[in-house]
């Protein structure tokens, strides 16, 4: 039995993605979510022998991208597989959802042979399933980046972090407690804690040493001004 969940806002896509798994046998839909926020609260608090297998992620959703929202939960859930399905092929779609964590690519249009195809091919094998188009793309981006030509600096923060939010995060990223923070902000210690307690709700995280090791692992600031180091 595969467990699969699905992320799309778009609810005639949603219903076309459940028709085309109902063709298939030996699958079990845990959730549907009509957004990146939806699907995190969705996986939150759930045990790992609840987790889907695999996660079908639309890109383009409001509030937080596919591309955010899989960079957030493959730092918590590192077991699970997530598959973009878009109407995207563009380059930096493509790389984004890769160094987010993406374990395939699809193309909405493919059939319901081919997502079972790539579901066993990242749960049963640790493939990497692209729709034909998409690995040509991929293909070229690595001839790219072995040129030298638009190599990676860094994955970007979520756009749902402020930038106040992330001002005070990168602090607390640096080994700041609060008290100093509020002192190099002109800002009160109670507030720089709610911003922390936001940041935690967003990223959905529970500790200062998850939220580093996010944030180390994505590379948020390396690129960003040493100012406090």
């Amino acid at each position: 039995m595969f467990t699969v969940a699905l992320a799309e806002d778009n609810v005639i896509n949603r219903n076309t993605f459940l028709q085309k798994i109902n063709q298939l046998t030996g699958y079990q839909v845990l959730f549907t979510a009509s957004g990146g926020r939806a699907c995190l609260e969705e996986l939150k608090g759930l045990p790992d022998s609840k987790l889907p297998q695999v996660i079908f992620m639309d890109l383009e959703m409001p509030g937080m991208t596919g591309i955010e929202t899989i960079a957030i939960a493959k730092s918590i859930y590192p077991q699970i597989h997530f598959i973009v399905l878009t109407v995207f092929d563009d380059d930096d779609k493509i790389f984004d959802a890769i160094r987010a964590g993406a374990s395939g690519y699809l193309l909405k249009h493919e059939p319901a042979g081919i997502l079972h195809e790539a579901v066993v091919s990242v749960v049963e094998h640790g493939g990497a399933p692209m729709s034909p188009a998409i690995a040509r793309k991929t293909l070229q981006l690595l001839i790219h980046s072995e040129k030298g030509e638009g190599a990676a600096t860094g994955d970007r923060l979520p756009s749902i972090i402020s930038e106040r939010e992330k001002e005070i995060l990168q602090y607390t990223v640096n080994g700041w407690d609060a008290k100093r923070i509020a002192v190099a902000l002109d800002i009160s210690t109670f507030t720089v804690r709610k911003h922390i307690a936001n940041i935690y709700q967003k990223l959905q995280v529970q500790s200062k040493a998850q939220i580093m090791q996010m944030a180390h692992k994505n590379k948020w600031f390396q690129n960003d001004d040493p100012r406090h180091n």
